[in-house]
């Protein structure tokens, strides 16, 4: 059963950066597409971005040109570098398999972005 523990997350105001990590375990991490999700308050969860098996990357329009992801299948772990934030992209960060089926989710990593 793989699980997944992000971090990396916090406090940071407009126009600051964080990078998430999650790490993966008890599963192949290197043959499955990857992807960071979040939730803001009162809505559903939605798909940020994600990366495939060989480095191709998609994200959603509100967050191309300001966030990347990547990954490091040695350490199954993925990454999401964020930069200018805006206070619409607080929420909780999730990571999970992106296009196969998702596997457990995990606790999430707060991100709040307010002055």
């Amino acid at each position: 059963q793989v699980q997944f523990v992000e971090s990396g997350g916090g406090w940071v105001q407009p126009g600051g950066s964080l990078r998430l990590s999650c790490t993966a375990s008890g599963s192949i991490f290197s043959i499955y597409a990857m992807g960071w999700y979040r939730q803001a308050p009162g809505k559903q969860r939605e798909l940020v971005a994600g990366i495939g098996t060989g480095g191709i990357t998609s994200y959603i329009d509100l967050v191309r040109g300001r966030f990347t992801i990547s990954r490091d299948n040695a350490k199954k772990t993925v990454y999401l570098q964020m930069n200018s934030l805006k206070p619409e992209d607080t929420a909780v960060y999730f990571c999970n398999r992106w296009i196969a089926s998702p596997g457990s989710w995990g606790q999430g990593t707060q991100v709040t972005v307010s002055s």
